[in-house]
């Protein structure tokens, strides 16, 4: 069948399967590394958070089939405990301990794999976790691990407090200054304001550590203290924002820390 007369002087219609696809490839060099560095973040981010889910969804599910979760850990931990049993009462932590302990030194090897820089807090997490998870582990208590959180907290403090008062340095502006500028004085108020908060955020875990069940803890653990940490943030970021420039676009969000310094890892 022959076509009419200038039927094929019209266009051809674009394929719309063969429509060039926006991809990162195709983007401006700029855009490609903002999309490069998001993606990093967001991976930090999910390995920052993975070892405080995995405690936390270990010790939920071992404290709602405890006898079997004893039987477990006495099974394949037994070797590692004083006495070689592990009881129903903590069973649950010491499960979620020794997952914690696998996923934060996995968590350092991807890192190593991958030739990243190891954070030195994240190393100092890992330091506690060690000494603490594993006197939880041998004598079979959960008081040892439920100092984490605190020993952590106070060590920030001490670090922000020495740094200042030995040599003369604002530790918080040596690592966010080069994206914020703010004035001498605002640096002196935010690090105060963060001692004292690690000081209180120590003390509010010991609190619940000792006034309530390993299960509340738990829970403080995870939502209480991640939830202190994120509203203090948010106030701070509003405290900040008086003092910024309006032309000024700093790199990291007003009122975050570094992940080098602060992060769910360190719960």
């Amino acid at each position: 069948m022959s076509l009419p007369e200038g039927y094929r002087d019209f266009p051809e219609s674009p394929d719309r399967h063969s429509a060039p696809r926006a991809t990162i490839d195709s983007a401006p060099p700029g855009a490609r590394a903002d999309f490069a560095t998001r993606d990093r973040a967001s991976m930090k981010l999910f390995l920052d958070f993975l070892p405080l889910i995995l405690f936390f969804g270990v010790f939920k599910f071992a404290d709602m089939h405890a006898d079997a979760a004893a039987r477990y850990a006495t099974e394949h931990f037994g070797f590692a405990v004083s006495g070689g049993v592990v009881g129903v009462d903590e069973a649950p932590v010491l499960l979620a301990t020794v997952v914690v302990m696998v996923a934060t030194l996995v968590q350092i090897c991807i890192l190593v794999l991958m030739r990243r820089k190891v954070d030195t807090m994240l190393w100092v997490t890992f330091g506690l976790i060690a000494v603490l998870g594993g006197a939880t582990i041998w004598f079979h208590d959960p008081t040892f691990i439920k100092w984490k959180p605190s020993a952590l907290d106070w060590a920030m403090a001490l670090a922000l407090w020495l740094s200042q008062a030995l040599f003369g340095k604002n530790l918080l502006q040596v690592l966010i200054g080069a994206q914020l500028d703010l004035p001498k004085q605002v640096w002196q108020r935010l690090n105060w304001a963060w001692i004292a908060f690690f000081v209180l955020m120590g003390v509010a875990n010991l609190y619940v550590a000792y006034n309530y069940s390993t299960s509340v803890w738990a829970t403080f653990k995870v939502f209480g203290l991640t939830g202190l940490m994120l509203a203090f943030m948010v106030a701070q970021g509003f405290y900040i924002s008086r003092f910024l420039k309006d032309e000024e676009t700093p790199k990291e969000t007003p009122g975050t820390l570094p992940a080098a310094s602060v992060g769910p890892d360190s719960r």
